[in-house]
């Protein structure tokens, strides 16, 4: 399975990015082959408006069943939510851990979005 996770850095030591949209980085995991993927968000870093959106859109595109962020906003729950894709919400650690906690199956994807628009 494809798993895209929002990161500070380019790399699985990085942080999880506690922030969907405006994530600097997003890493696609293959959990079946372990192969990683690196994709720059800095689109959407500085984006005006509509950052969680046009995020999801781009994820949709990497082909991934899942998403591992700290919180995402109503519109891009949305976005993602349309395109089949499930969100998971609230790490703290780094995307490694992430991973292995997504792996270890005992995980549960959020049903709405956990913050505000804007925050």
């Amino acid at each position: 399975m494809r798993v895209a996770i929002t990161a500070k850095e380019p790399s699985i030591e990085s942080k999880v990015d506690q922030r969907f949209g405006r994530s600097r980085y997003l890493i696609v995991v293959d959990t079946d082959t372990g192969n990683t993927e690196v994709h720059d968000n800095k689109v959407n870093l500085n984006a005006v408006q509509g950052a969680g959106i046009q995020t999801a859109q781009n994820i949709a595109m990497l082909e991934v069943e899942a998403v591992l962020t700290g919180h995402v906003g109503p519109n891009a729950f949305r976005a993602l939510s349309a395109a089949g894709i499930r969100t998971y919400a609230g790490f703290q650690g780094t995307v490694g851990e992430a991973i292995e906690e997504f792996k270890s199956g005992k995980l549960s994807p959020i049903d709405s979005a956990d913050v505000e628009k804007h925050w």
